[in-house]
């Protein structure tokens, strides 16, 4: 922008692809003495693009004002460094919605596991179903809520008891356009699904649903060799899933972002272990509780994650109520 003249716009399209601020630099031709506003720090590495940092001195940009630091090592305020070394003003605003947008990219940035959003849907008195077994609870805008979120991350992660009771396919249809394929997880705590479940049916932009298992019991899950990616996490004698160790797996194999969707004993452990950044609580207009009731968490979550409510929104006849795990960093302003 320059005398309160908009020069140009851009946003970065896809992986790979150019970046907001290159974009919109060639839309605007000539942007010398201009001032650019960016939701995120430019960056300042070499890496699928050029530094957009230095294609905005070579510009001849006088002032930015930056929504929220870049938390990724590689340029976690580089950028910010070489816009003032060279004499461009910047200002670092720090600002919620610009830190919203960036949430899972902090997470995978920082930490050594993917980012881990939990999405449960209870009843107004905490159930997911009257009784064991698959059973609908919420609506139509629900559902297309979960659908959507699904496309936004790299992967959706269920237990192994969600697959024995629902066996659900879990994708989206039709799957978007992505650079990677969407990934299927299933979480066995010490033993195997059976290899005819639907979640291991090939899908068009799927990548092979994967397994994860203790290591001590490789010799229990041969039968999914053919069907399914097994990924076995700790030592040779681990006869347990350690969660904290298998989200980490799934980082090396390069997801960024999970998506969980239960069911109950494995979100319960979930959030125990302080393993989940947002939890995205659906509540439908039901009252469920009998003594054959399954609660929306199996287990005790004492002494794991503090959460905060970050907003509360109505989806048809369901309410969703979004938390945000109260220990998460956020950007500081420099």
């Amino acid at each position: 922008m320059r005398d309160g003249v908009t020069l140009g716009e851009g946003f970065h399209r896809k992986r790979g692809a150019a970046h907001a601020e290159t974009e919109a630099l060639a839309a605007a031709g000539s942007a010398r003495d201009a001032t650019l506003y960016v939701s995120l720090e430019p960056c300042d590495h070499h890496g699928l693009t050029p530094p957009c940092s230095q294609a905005l001195v070579e510009a001849g940009i006088g002032r930015v004002v930056i929504g929220a630091l870049d938390p990724h090592p590689r340029t976690a305020g580089k950028g910010v460094a070489r816009l003032r070394a060279a004499g461009v003003a910047v200002e670092v605003a720090g600002d919620p919605w610009a830190l919203d947008l960036i949430e899972d990219f902090s997470v995978s940035s920082r930490d050594d596991r993917p980012y881990l959003r939990l999405k449960l849907a209870a009843s107004l008195d905490g159930y997911v179903a009257p009784e064991p077994g698959s059973y609908w609870l919420t609506g139509d805008a629900a559902r297309a809520y979960v659908r959507e979120l699904r496309a936004t991350h790299d992967a959706v992660l269920v237990g192994a008891g969600t697959v024995r009771v629902d066996d659900p396919l879990l994708t989206v249809r039709p799957p978007h356009a992505r650079r990677l394929p969407y990934r299927r997880v299933v979480a066995c705590e010490d033993a195997p699904v059976e290899p005819s479940r639907k979640i291991f049916a090939h899908v068009d932009g799927y990548g092979a649903t994967i397994v994860l298992a203790p290591a001590g019991l490789r010799e229990r899950f041969a039968a999914l060799e053919g069907v399914a990616e097994l990924v076995f996490v700790g030592g040779g004698d681990a006869m347990t899933l350690d969660l904290a160790a298998a989200l980490q797996a799934l980082r090396g194999l390069g997801i960024a972002s999970v998506l969980c969707e239960g069911g109950p004993t494995l979100a319960a452990r979930l959030l125990e272990r302080s393993l989940v950044d947002r939890v995205d609580w659906l509540v439908a207009p039901q009252l469920l509780a009998n003594p054959r009731a399954v609660p929306a968490l199996a287990g005790s979550v004492a002494g794991g994650s503090t959460l905060r409510l970050d907003r509360i929104e109505r989806l048809g006849d369901d309410l969703l109520v979004s938390l945000r795990t109260a220990e998460e960093d956020r950007c500081s302003v420099v």
